[in-house]
């Protein structure tokens, strides 16, 4: 299914020499191989990292006449039956990977029929005649940046790829849309624009009914089992919380029905809580469980190289990111995919502050903009660290079946109340884990792995008040306290020339 990689493509005069440096710098993406191809108007490169077709699916992808070509990160979920439709309109395929489809679809269809995709994907593509398109995902789960200079356009998959001189300039690449020179930017299926998913009729002022529940839990459980295909082992990265936990006992249910224990993996200091709390779930469903303990110092240590992979310096991220580079890499020795939980604190209001909020339409707005907003925060964290250590991570709540389901639901459902928080997927999985587990508190990754109080202790002692005053102005909103003063004083020496202005999401939450 999915080749996770690095993609750079350019429209207009480029020099393939900074392409092949664009490239280097996305190695880690793509260890199994790398590739590029120049047309008189345009040049894509690709760095892959094998999945699916370990050694059929090479990019640049082309067509069997060598008029189409296309590079591409992601996994488009219904490429089966696209292929199918496509082969009996007598289009040859290349290759098994998934991504073919698209290159053929869209050969056939036009862009327009982007919207038919289903899953997650950044593609560039180009053609003998002269065209060029870059496409990304109606999520944002696959990255893409893009700098327009004069004549030149150029996209990549991550900040760092980009020569220093173009840096100040680069942008987040919007998801749901697609560029052409001709057209330029235009939406083919953004979020707000999805169909709500059917559901039993059922008013918002009355507790969700048996079908309701079961419509979430059929829904994620589709999402989990399709995304546990692959021709490498998957895992998951397991922490304890709610969301690990759902997707690893769905994923652990399919591996025993084929005889197999599924493997999952944790981290967290000595006997911290969502070390405890994974080592209690995964006893519970019978997984092949690895876990990662670090010390205090290990955790201060690797904060630089956190920050330069995640390329963000909001201290939430930074709290989480560093105990999930660790745990990726305890991952990567035994899997190549990893299933992860992101995506169902803003589908089902799982944060504290949503708590906050008492009224159902004020909810849904919230939501609705932290999910948009998922690309440069959460989703940002996910892709990095799995890039970084040549995994694929897989997010089941961020399928766009549970994403138009979940924002379907009234959101007076998903008020706290008096209830816990996300109680509505609570109810809708009882009897998938034990109770402790199922209704266990939530906790902040970095929190249960006990990595933020360590964290902001010592980044904070690093900036002085008097520092602080000075240096909090550098951004507007100005920088909240002295860890992230500190952290940003790093992120600005990992990458040189990025304006973070615009392309930093920083947690409200925090």
């Amino acid at each position: 299914m999915r080749t996770m990689s690095g993609i750079v493509a350019a429209h207009g005069p480029f020099d393939p020499r900074e392409g092949e440096r664009m490239l280097d710098r996305l190695a880690h993406r793509g260890p199994d191989g790398q590739g590029s191809h120049a047309l008189d108007h345009a040049w894509l490169g690709h760095t892959r990292l094998a999945v699916v077709d370990l050694a059929g699916g090479a990019q640049p992808l082309r067509d069997s006449t060598g008029t189409y070509w296309l590079v591409g990160d992601g996994e488009i979920y219904n490429h089966a039956r696209l292929r199918r439709q496509l082969e009996q309109r007598g289009h040859v395929f290349r290759s098994r990977a998934d991504q073919e489809s698209a290159l053929h679809l869209i050969e056939a269809d036009g862009l327009a029929a982007l919207s038919r995709l289903w899953g997650m994907f950044a593609f560039a593509g180009a053609d003998t005649d002269g065209h060029f398109f870059a496409a990304r995902d109606t999520m944002g789960i696959a990255p893409l940046y893009w700098v327009r200079h004069d004549d030149t356009t150029v996209f990549a998959s991550e900040l760092k790829a980009f020569d220093p001189q173009r840096r100040a300039d680069v942008e987040p690449f919007p998801p749901g849309h697609v560029w052409t020179p001709e057209g330029g930017l235009a939406p083919f299926r953004v979020l707000a624009d999805t169909t709500p998913a059917t559901l039993p009729d059922t008013p918002s002022d009355e507790e969700p009914t048996e079908a309701v529940l079961s419509a979430i839990r059929e829904s994620l459980i589709g999402a989990v089992e399709r995304l546990l295909e692959a021709d490498v082992p998957v895992g998951a990265l397991l922490s304890g919380g709610l969301d690990s936990s759902l997707v690893t006992a769905i994923a652990a249910r399919h591996a025993h029905r084929a005889g197999k224990r599924f493997p999952t993996f944790a981290v967290g200091r000595q006997d911290s809580a969502d070390l405890v709390a994974a080592r209690q779930v995964a006893e519970a469903l019978g997984t092949d469980h690895h876990e990662r303990v670090y010390t205090d110092d290990e955790l201060i240590d690797w904060v630089p190289e956190v920050i330069r992979v995640i390329e963000s310096f909001d201290p939430s991220l930074v709290h989480s990111s560093v105990p999930n580079l660790l745990v990726s890499k305890l991952a990567a020795r035994s899997v190549k995919v990893v299933l992860i939980g992101e995506g169902a604190d803003e589908l089902f209001a799982g944060y504290g502050y949503y708590g906050e909020i008492d009224s159902g339409a004020e909810l849904h707005q919230e939501l609705l903009s932290t999910i948009e907003g998922l690309h440069i925060g959460g989703l940002q964290r996910v892709d990095r660290v799995a890039g970084a250590t040549g995994l694929e991570a897989r997010t089941p709540f961020l399928d766009l079946d549970v994403v138009e389901l979940g924002l379907s639901l009234p959101a007076q459902w998903k008020l706290s109340g008096d209830r816990p928080e996300k109680w509505l997927l609570r109810k809708a999985f009882e009897g998938w884990l034990p109770d402790r587990l199922l209704w266990r508190p939530k906790e902040q990754f970095g929190q249960g792995t006990g990595a933020g109080d360590v964290l902001g202790s010592y980044y904070a002692s690093t900036v002085s008040e008097e520092e602080f005053e000075a240096e909090r102005g550098a951004l507007d909103p100005p920088l909240r306290t002295r860890e992230e003063v500190a952290y940003y004083r790093l992120f600005q020496r990992e990458l040189t020339g990025v304006d973070p202005e615009h392309l930093i999401g920083r947690f409200a939450g925090w």
